[in-house]
C-alpha cells in the first residue's frame, strides 16, 4: 500500500497477527511515555503553546502513528521479516524523540514534524528512492533520529546523508568547525567548511593544518588562496614569525622574501619595525570598519617583541645611571616604534624606563615635536592607552601642552566619548584611572562635562549601556570633591571604599592576620632592616624561624605578621621562603587578610601569582605598583589597594605599614582619609613629592568603577 495514503484520517488497523503484537504494543507504550512527559507542563522543556495545543499535537500525532502501523500491516508487498523492520523502526523513532527530549535536546513541538518526515522518509525507501531530500529538508534533531533508525539504514541515501548531519552540525556550532572536521576529515563538504574556517579563525586553522594527520594533510590539500597561504606557514619552521602579516601576505601587499631576512635574524629592530609599520596600517584599515585577518595575533607579536628586546633590556638597567647606556637599545628606533613600545609594554615598563626614556625621546625624534602631529603619525591607534599612561605617570600635562589648547580640550573630549561602543571596560576603566592621577583644575572640569554630556545623550537615546557607563564615572568623579558630599558607596551600592571596618579584616580567632612578601635583592637589608627595628619594641614579640620571622602584638587587638626573609635571590631561596610560608599559613588555616609586597616592580608578578584571595587590604611598596590595580583585582575583587604610580621608597612603605598597624593594634577601623593625613604629617620634607604619587584606596577610581559596573550588571 502506497504511504500518499496518509492523512489527518485514521486508518483502520487489521487484526494484528500475535507474533507480530509484542512490536504494536512497544509502539503504544513509546506513545504512552510521551504523552506522560507532555502531562508535566513544568518539565525539562517546557511545551509549546496552550493545553489545547498540545492535545491537538497528541491526537495528530497519535493518529498518523496508528496510521504507519496499518500501512505495515494492510501492505501485501512486506514480507513478515519486512514488516518487524518497519514496526521496529517506528518504535525507534520515538524512542529516539523520548531520549533527545530527555537530553534537551528536542522539545515536544519538534515531535510532529519527526513524524512527518519519518512518513516522508519510510514512503521514499518503499518506493526504492534516497532519503536524502528528506534529511536535507529537516532539523538536524530530526535527520539524526533517521539516519540512526534501523529500518533506515539500507537506504542508499545514508551515506550521503550523514555527510549532511556533519554540515548540520558545523552550521550549528561554527566556532567547532574544524573540531568537528577531525572526526569526519573526508566529509563531502570539509573544503568549503575548511575556506569557511580560515576566514573566521586563521590562527585555529594554522594550529590543525600544522598537525600531521588526515585533518591536516585534508586543509593542504584545499586549493583556496588564503587556505594555501596558511597551510604554507603552518609547514614552515618560522611560520610563526610571518603569520602577523597574513592579510598583507595574503592580498600581495608584501611578499614572504621581502620578510624572510627579517624573520631569520628575529631579535632585529627591522623586524619589530616592520610590526609596528603593519599595526599601523592595520589600525587605519579597522577605523574604516575593516578588520584585517590576524589582527590580534600581530598585536601580540608586536606586544611580546616590545617587552622582549627593548622593555627588558632598559628595565634591567635601571640602576645605571648613565641613560646613554641605559637607553642604547632605542637609539635606532623613531617617534612611532617608541610610542608602541609604551602603549604595548603598559604592563611591563619602569617608571624611569617611560618617564625618562621612552616618553622624552618619543618627540626629540620628531621633526615637529608635536603631541597632535603624534596622534596623526599613528593614526590615533592606542592614543587613550597613551593618555591613561601620562596620566598615570604624571607627564599628561606635558603632553596636552604640546599643542594647542583647542586641540587638546579636543582630544581629552574624545578620549571620554565612545567609551560604550568599546566591548570591553578598558577604556572606561583608563578613563577613571586617569581622572585621579589629573591635578590640573580645568583638565578635571572638562572631562566632567565631557562625562556629563555622553550621560545626557546615552539616556536621552536610552542607551542603557552608555547610560551606566558613564553615570558611575560622573559620581565617582564628583565623589572626589568633598563639597558635592557624595557617599560613593552608598550610591552605587558597593562595599565602603572609604574606611576598612576592622570586623573585616578579622580571622575565625578574631586575630588579623598579615602576610609581607620581601625579596633577596640589596636593597633588601635596608628596608628589612628598618622594618624589623619598628617592630622591635615592648608593644611586640619577634619569633624567628629559618624562613621567616613571626611578629605578634603584645598589647592591644591581637595581630600577627608573617614575613618571609629577603634569602638570596639569585639561588632564589627568597621564592622557597615565601611558598614555604604560604604552605604553613594554609596548614594552620591562617588566611593573610591584609598583604605587602616590599621590593622593586620587577617582583611584583611573583607576589601576585602567590597573593592569597583573603586579602582585604594590599599594599604594594613599588614602583608602578599602580598598574598592576587590575591584576589584583582579578584575585581579591573586593581589595582596598595602596600603590604608587611613580617611585616608591622603603620609608614611605614603612610608614605606611606603621600607620596601619597602629590603628588596627588600637582596635579601629581603617579610615583611609585619617590614615592619610596622619602618614603624610609623619613623612619628611625630601619624600613629600613621592608620598604625592601614593594612590589610597578610596581614590583607586579604575577599581572602584569595576566593582560598581558588576553591581549594576547584576541588578
Amino acid at each position: 500500500m502506497s504511504l500518499s495514503v496518509f492523512s489527518q484520517e485514521a486508518l483502520t488497523i487489521p487484526e494484528i497477527p500475535a507474533s507480530r503484537e509484542f512490536h504494536h504494543e512497544t509502539i503504544l507504550i513509546s506513545l504512552n511515555a510521551i504523552t506522560h512527559l507532555k502531562s508535566k507542563t513544568d518539565s525539562l522543556i517546557p511545551f509549546t503553546g496552550n493545553a489545547s495545543l498540545d492535545r491537538s499535537i497528541d491526537h495528530a500525532v497519535r493518529i498518523r502513528i496508528n496510521n504507519l502501523r496499518a500501512v505495515v500491516e494492510l501492505n501485501k508487498n512486506l514480507s513478515d521479516n519486512d514488516k518487524f523492520k518497519w514496526l521496529r523502526g517506528i518504535n525507534e523513532m520515538l524512542r529516539g524523540f523520548l531520549s533527545s527530549y530527555r537530553s534537551r535536546a528536542m522539545s515536544v513541538g519538534m515531535l510532529p514534524a519527526l513524524v512527518k518526515a519519518y512518513e516522508d522518509a519510510m514512503q521514499a525507501e518503499l518506493t526504492g528512492n534516497s532519503i536524502l531530500p528528506v534529511i536535507i529538508a529537516n532539523t538536524l534533531e530530526v535527520s539524526s533520529i533517521l539516519t540512526d533508525n534501523f529500518a533506515l539504514k539500507p537506504n542508499p541515501g545514508i551515506p550521503a546523508a550523514a555527510d549532511y548531519l556533519v554540515l548540520k552540525t558545523c552550521q550549528r556550532n561554527p566556532l567547532d568547525v574544524l573540531k568537528i572536521l577531525t572526526r569526519y576529515p573526508n566529509n563531502r563538504f570539509a573544503d568549503s567548511l575548511i575556506i569557511q574556517a580560515a576566514y573566521r579563525n586563521q590562527e585555529e586553522l594554522y594550529s590543525y593544518a600544522a598537525v600531521p594527520n588526515a585533518l591536516g594533510r585534508k586543509i593542504q590539500s584545499v586549493n583556496h588562496p588564503l587556505v594555501k597561504m596558511i597551510g604554507r606557514l603552518a609547514l614552515t619552521k618560522t611560520g610563526r614569525m610571518y603569520f602577523p602579516f597574513l592579510d598583507n601576505l595574503y592580498r600581495n601587499k608584501i611578499s614572504i622574501d621581502s620578510i624572510t631576512p627579517l624573520v631569520t635574524n628575529d631579535s632585529s629592530i627591522g623586524y619589530y619595525q616592520l610590526l609596528v609599520k603593519t599595526r599601523i596600517d592595520y589600525a587605519t584599515r579597522m577605523q574604516r570598519g575593516d578588520t584585517p585577518m590576524a589582527a590580534m595575533v600581530l598585536t601580540n607579536k608586536l606586544r611580546s617583541k616590545a617587552v622582549e628586546l627593548f622593555i627588558n633590556e632598559i628595565n634591567a638597567l635601571h640602576d645605571v645611571a648613565n641613560e646613554n647606556i641605559r637607553f642604547k637599545a632605542l637609539d635606532k628606533l623613531g617617534p612611532e616604534e617608541l610610542y608602541y613600545l609604551a602603549v604595548m609594554g603598559e604592563e611591563e615598563i619602569y617608571t624611569s624606563s617611560f618617564v625618562v626614556g621612552v616618553y622624552p625621546r618619543i618627540f626629540q625624534r620628531m621633526q615637529v615635536p608635536r603631541s597632535d602631529s603624534l596622534i596623526r603619525l599613528i593614526h590615533g591607534d592606542y592614543y587613550k592607552k597613551f593618555i591613561k599612561i601620562c596620566a598615570a605617570y604624571n607627564t599628561l600635562d606635558n603632553f596636552l601642552g604640546r599643542m594647542e589648547k583647542s586641540t587638546a580640550e579636543n582630544v581629552m573630549r574624545r578620549f571620554v566619548n565612545g567609551l560604550d561602543a568599546s566591548p570591553t571596560l578598558e577604556d572606561a576603566v583608563d578613563v577613571a584611572d586617569s581622572y585621579a592621577s589629573i591635578y590640573n583644575k580645568d583638565l578635571r572640569n572638562l572631562i566632567l562635562a565631557q562625562v556629563q554630556v555622553n550621560l545626557t545623550n546615552s539616556t536621552r537615546n536610552h542607551n542603557k549601556r552608555g547610560s551606566v557607563i558613564y553615570e558611575l564615572l560622573n559620581t565617582i568623579f564628583l565623589s572626589l570633591d568633598p563639597s558635592n558630599k557624595v557617599d560613593i558607596a552608598a550610591r552605587l551600592g558597593i562595599d565602603p571604599v572609604y574606611i576598612m571596618p576592622r570586623k573585616s579584616l578579622l580571622d575565625s580567632t578574631g586575630r588579623i592576620i598579615i602576610q609581607q612578601f620581601s625579596y633577596g635583592d640589596k636593597d633588601a637589608a635596608t628596608y628589612f632592616g628598618a622594618f624589623m627595628n619598628r617592630f622591635s619594641n615592648s608593644n611586640w614579640r619577634i619569633t624567628r624561624k629559618p624562613q621567616w620571622v613571626e611578629i605578634h602584638s603584645a598589647k592591644g587587638s591581637p595581630i600577627t605578621i608573617y614575613a618571609n626573609l629577603p634569602l638570596d635571590e639569585k639561588q632564589e631561596l627568597d621564592l622557597q621562603a615565601q611558598d614555604s610560608l604560604i604552605s604553613y599559613l594554609e596548614e594552620k588555616h591562617l588566611p593573610p587578610a591584609i598583604v605587602i609586597h616590599r621590593g622593586h616592580s620587577y617582583y611584583l608578578p611573583e607576589t601576585i601569582k602567590r597573593l592569597p584571595a583573603s586579602a582585604k587590604v594590599v599594599l604594594l611598596g613599588s614602583c608602578g605598583g599602580y598598574q598592576k590595580l587590575n591584576d589584583i583585582l582579578q584575585i581579591c575583587p573586593k581589595a582596598h589597594i595602596i600603590s604608587s604610580k611613580q617611585v616608591a621608597a622603603g620609608v614611605l612603605n614603612q610608614s605606611l605599614i606603621d600607620a596601619i598597624t597602629d590603628k588596627l593594634r588600637a582596635g579601629k577601623d581603617l579610615n583611609w582619609e585619617e590614615l592619610w593625613k596622619t602618614v603624610q604629617g609623619r613623612v619628611g620634607a625630601g619624600y613629600r613629592d613621592k608620598f604625592d604619587d601614593y594612590i589610597p584606596p578610596h581614590k583607586n577610581l579604575g577599581a572602584i568603577f569595576i566593582m560598581a559596573y558588576e553591581k549594576a550588571e547584576k541588578q
